[in-house]
């Protein structure tokens, strides 16, 4: 099996189901095989081919509901997309945890978003970056002249932010024009009028323009959330709540030293953050991008990187967790409205729009990182999380659905969750059938 020539003039052209023959056919596929890629109930194929490109089908993800989140006050139950086992699981058990100690506080700043426009060949850059300036009332005007929507609702162009760097390639005016996105995630707002304005920006630095784009490193969009996780609800087998909390304690001081945990501290806090973005239908990869590209500015001048989280102990010994970092979500526009899978979960969620949601969503963060610093802190993370993904070894090995969970338990109990395990296990089950 394999492709010989992926060159498919006019594949693009072709409907869904000749791409999926086409590609059946080029990759010696069985077509037994490629209806895999049908979409499920409910997830129209005409949809999902105006979403993307050369679209063949869908590819599905387990769509779990995380329990017990109540945030500010108000209970939501999450809906998670996500492969990996024990991510759901972990956050529905932290926010039971959290739920004891009042819930999550959580709040965001305005929705604003950066775009950024590159100008070159300025002889006086730093007096170009004053022009540019001065003229900020007439070059905002313009920008919302792009959107008016956008201004109408109470969002638009709000500054203008500037300044000269210096690069391998020579000095460089980098030109910042902060966007009030409200309810959208915004790239298209915000690179609408950065390119309508760089043509300004040139002629006013006497120099010419280059990339005009949104910027992922959303500092102007920040979501915050916070939780007491009681010190008598941590104890558990052998550990007493003390004992857990300086786990934690210890755990968070590697990654806040550390930059190689704190890779998989932060890591950690997008399995729930990535998972309910996926979900409502947002762009999880901006997230990412954000959220590791702050930590590391976080961490300047002198750091690498800094983890999103932090843990202190109150006056009353109960562990407090925070976490801070940009959330550009939106609940109008793009899949999260094309989507019905999409649009059913943010219904789900019963939220009032984006900042609502980035509410949920960054505590969906803090908790995750809690239930793996609490595992780490304690049993060791495989624990509870081979437990589970013992079940997908049982499939890998061939297990129908009746076999799953036999083969998971006797995988569990054997200590040793391995296909090789598995496919042994599998076997003596079916000798004596």
């Amino acid at each position: 099996m394999g492709v010989q020539n992926s060159e498919l003039p006019g594949f693009y052209k072709l409907s869904v189901e000749e791409r999926r023959k086409k590609i059946a056919e080029v990759a010696g596929l069985p077509a037994s095989e490629v209806d895999g890629w049908q979409p499920g109930t409910g997830v129209d194929i005409g949809i999902l081919d105006r979403m993307i490109e050369n679209v063949v089908g869908a590819f599905s993800l387990p769509l779990g509901i995380a329990t017990h989140f109540l945030v500010n006050g108000k209970d939501y139950l999450v809906p998670m997309a996500i492969e990996e086992p024990s991510v759901v699981a972990a956050a529905s058990h932290a926010a039971k945890i959290a739920r004891a100690g009042g819930g999550f506080h959580a709040m965001v700043s305005a929705p604003q978003m950066i775009g950024q426009v590159q100008i070159l060949g300025a002889k006086d850059p730093h007096g170009a970056l004053h022009r540019i300036l001065e003229d900020e009332t007439r070059l905002l005007e313009l920008a919302n002249a792009k959107d008016p929507v956008l201004a109408k609702v109470g969002g638009g162009a709000r500054r203008l932010e500037a300044r000269v760097v210096e690069s391998p390639r020579g000095p460089m005016i980098i030109v910042h024009l902060v966007v009030d996105v409200r309810d959208a995630m915004g790239a298209n707002a915000v690179n609408t009028m950065s390119e309508a304005l760089a043509p300004e920006f040139a002629r006013l630095a006497e120099g010419r323009s280059h990339l005009r784009i949104i910027s992922n490193l959303a500092i102007y969009r920040v979501a915050r959330s916070r939780a007491v996780f009681p010190r008598d609800t941590l104890a558990f087998g052998n550990w007493k709540g003390s004992d857990v909390i300086d786990g934690i304690l210890d755990a968070w001081a590697m990654a806040a030293c550390d930059p190689f945990r704190c890779a998989t501290h932060n890591k950690g806090i997008m399995n729930g953050i990535s998972a309910v973005a996926i979900a409502t239908g947002n762009d999880f990869r901006a997230l990412e991008s954000g959220a590791h590209s702050y930590a590391a500015w976080k961490a300047r001048p002198g750091g690498v990187i800094a983890p999103l989280s932090t843990y202190e102990q109150d006056a009353n010994g109960n562990l407090v967790g925070t976490i801070e970092l940009p959330m550009a979500v939106g609940t109008v526009g793009g899949a999260t409205v094309s989507h019905p899978t999409a649009r059913l979960n943010v219904r789900l969620l019963g939220i009032s729009g984006a900042e609502e949601l980035a509410r949920v969503i960054t505590s969906v963060g803090l908790a995750q990182n809690f239930a793996a610093l609490r595992a780490l802190a304690t049993e060791g993370i495989q624990k509870g999380h081979m437990s589970l993904h013992a079940r997908n070894v049982a499939m890998a090995a061939g297990a129908n659905a009746s076999e799953v969970d036999r083969v998971a338990e006797a995988l569990a109990r054997s200590g040793t969750v391995r296909i090789d395990k598995a496919k042994e296990i599998l076997s003596t089950l079916r000798s004596h059938a």
